[in-house]
């Protein structure tokens, strides 16, 4: 008899270690293309390139979850992003600087410490038509609209349709050059505000239709040319969309107010950008869609806006081609280009650009 306990004891501890194992999953994005651009530079020159992450940045990551019990699990995620048109490594050559974090998760959310995607990049995927591809989509006209925080706590808890999320670094990472050598920013002792950010959202999504709302603010950097750690940019969003049938409707709009790198007695940055699209579903292996982008500079006339289209052809699952166009109107001295403000392009040049893609998933 004793022996039969053993031998069951041993099977059910053997049983439990084996559900508690960690599962480490490898994934990646591979996307390249080849790049069109009128007015590439103030001579008004033409250029034809390849260029990498024209949809989806090219990435590979680790993804892994432990189950400790009681309906808590370990995770953690390990991300790279890089040119695969180079080799070379993105986010400042940092090796996984597109996401390096490890945290606790259960029924009442996600809690996270490391190098994370912010907010808006988190969640405003979904409410951009491009969705927020590298290139002529909602980042062209703010790269740090979206984008990736050092040092962040994170939370974020689903309920039903709604999602909740936020999140505080105690030093986002603003890179600092001294002596020549470049160094990302860190925690300075005596100024808890250096470099903070901080931001809350919540997003509902249901059936047809998903809206969101996020605040974001982030404090200067003390040791940059220009900064203190008593600025402050703050930015809030508002997006919605609505499926119908196989079309879905997108809008959104950013407020931002700051004054971070703004000399004293200056006005501080104000502008409002809008965002609106169409996307329609035409067959199971074709989609096409429309977007246009509009910067409002509350300080000057200088409003550029962008019309965008684009097709993308499934060849399968993982695979798939896209064909992107867009235009850039600079309006009163604007120098905006399809892939962000470029000091090259003269202001009030617009710029029409095509890429052609191919994106693979694994």
């Amino acid at each position: 008899m004793t022996k039969r306990l053993y031998i069951g004891a041993m099977l059910v501890t053997s049983a439990q270690l084996a559900a508690a194992q960690p599962s480490v999953t490898l994934y990646g994005i591979a996307d390249v293309g080849v790049e069109y651009l009128s007015n590439a530079n103030a001579a008004g020159n033409k250029l034809v390139r390849m260029t990498t992450g024209n949809v989806a940045a090219s990435r590979w990551g680790l993804r892994g979850v432990e189950d400790l019990g009681s309906g808590t699990k370990a995770v953690f995620v390990l991300e790279n992003g890089y040119d695969i048109d180079t080799g070379v490594i993105n986010q400042g050559g940092r090796l996984f600087g597109r996401q390096a974090f490890v945290g606790l998760e259960n029924q009442w959310g996600r809690v996270t410490l490391g190098r994370q995607p912010n907010a808006f990049l988190d969640v405003l995927g979904s409410y951009d038509p491009l969705v927020l591809a590298g290139r002529y989509s909602a980042i062209t006209f703010e790269p740090n609209f979206v984008g990736r925080y050092d040092n962040t706590a994170k939370y974020t808890g689903k309920f039903g349709p709604w999602t909740a999320i936020a999140l505080y670094s105690f030093a986002r990472g603003t890179s600092i050059t001294a002596n020549g050598t470049t160094s990302f920013g860190t925690e300075t002792p005596g100024d808890l505000k250096s470099d903070r950010a901080y931001a809350g959202g919540v997003q509902y999504a249901a059936n047809n239709f998903g809206a969101t709302v996020i605040y974001d603010q982030q404090q200067g950097t003390r040791g940059i040319a220009g900064q203190n750690s008593n600025q402050h940019d703050q930015r809030l969003v508002v997006a919605g969309n609505y499926r119908f049938g196989s079309s879905t409707v997108f809008a959104g709009y950013r407020w931002l107010n700051g004054d971070i790198g703004v000399a004293a007695g200056a006005p501080t940055r104000r502008t409002d950008y809008y965002w609106v699209g169409y996307r329609q579903q035409i067959m199971p292996a074709l989609a096409l869609t429309a977007a246009g982008y509009y910067l409002n500079d509350r300080r000057s006339g200088a409003d550029p806006w962008i019309l965008v289209g684009s097709a993308d052809y499934s060849l399968s699952k993982r695979t798939d081609l896209y064909l992107t166009v867009g235009y850039v109107k600079n309006k009163d001295n604007s120098n905006y280009g399809l892939n962000g403000l470029n000091n090259t392009i003269n202001p009030g040049q617009n710029q029409l650009g095509v890429t052609m893609n191919i994106r693979h998933i694994f």
